[in-house]
């Protein structure tokens, strides 16, 4: 008797096995569909070189910080300012090329003092209007910056000394020609911003 079940659980045991193991492969089999079926409504690499937007979240961007994104193959800086540096930009004025942004390098909701729909957030094409470097951040002030005693904050071209404000207002007497753009962007909440979209409302 102990014979006849020792042969009876050994077919129930292969069986289980069986099961399980053909359990195993569908599974893994169903989970190889879904990343292609995932990675198809990504927006391609194609689309997002050709202008597809780009949505970030600015929910932890936090004050005097920056962080960069990319949209058209171009970096693209979201700057949350502070009030210091919002003051600043009114006070520097008689020290840039075109304060006013009279020169079409934003849209018409940033052609304003500080080039944004909602003060306090900035958003820039980082590519100098010269001959395309990539400026760095300098939001230190003063002599620490390293730029100039006088300095309140922007951004510096290290390839031609070209220098901008914390608006990417270019400063007078450098290379570049023009302000840096400001990008086609929207408000879809508070915290999130579609960059490639245009708006005329903050969030």
């Amino acid at each position: 008797m102990a014979e006849d079940k020792a042969e009876d659980s050994q077919p129930n045991r292969r069986r289980q096995f069986l099961t399980a193991l053909t359990s195993a492969v569908g599974v893994a089999g169903a989970g190889g569909m879904m990343v292609p079926l995932v990675a198809s409504m990504a927006p391609s690499a194609r689309s997002r070189a050709g202008g597809a937007p780009v949505e970030v979240d600015i929910s932890e961007l936090r004050e005097g910080r920056m962080m960069v994104v990319e949209w058209r193959g171009k970096p693209v800086w979201i700057v949350r300012r502070s009030e210091q540096m919002l003051t600043d930009l009114t006070e520097i004025r008689d020290q840039l090329s075109d304060p006013d942004s009279t020169v079409e390098q934003q849209p018409a909701y940033a052609a304003n003092d500080h080039r944004s729909i909602r003060p306090e957030i900035l958003v820039l094409l980082g590519v100098c209007t010269h001959l395309g470097c990539a400026p760095t951040k300098k939001f230190e002030r003063g002599a620490a910056s390293g730029v100039s005693a006088d300095w309140r904050g922007g951004f510096f071209c290290p390839c031609h000394g070209s220098r901008f404000d914390l608006a990417g207002r270019v400063f007078k007497n450098v290379p570049a020609p023009t302000n840096l753009e400001v990008p086609p962007h929207s408000f879809v909440t508070a915290t999130r911003i579609l960059i490639g979209l245009d708006s005329q409302e903050p969030a």
